[in-house]
């Protein structure tokens, strides 16, 4: 399939806007690292910004978790590791939701 074709202004206002979502969701693994953020709430947004997110990036993000424990995790709950938040299912959300209660 062949990209549209945009005119200057269009491709600007694009490059604009996915500059912007990534600034977002930079901020929103920061929080989540830094534990400002429970991981209940980052997964109660649908929105595309959290919902693109891969779930690997996401468990990478949380405090005291590496990327080698974030592979065992994938493992151990039975999640791809290319599968973004927006495609977990119900069981599988309710797994990882399990793992990491929420403080408060």
């Amino acid at each position: 399939m062949a990209l549209p074709k945009l005119s200057p202004a269009q491709r600007a206002e694009a490059l604009q806007k996915a500059a912007a979502v990534r600034k977002e969701r930079g901020d929103l693994m920061a929080a989540l690292k830094a534990g400002t953020l429970p991981l209940t709430d980052l997964l109660a947004r649908e929105d595309n910004v959290v919902g693109k997110v891969r779930v690997r990036r996401v468990l990478e993000s949380l405090p005291g978790i590496g990327s080698v424990r974030a592979g065992q995790l994938l493992s151990d709950l039975g999640i791809s590791e290319s599968r973004r938040v927006q495609g977990l299912g119900a069981n599988q959300r309710a797994r990882l939701l399990a793992l990491f209660p929420s403080k408060g």
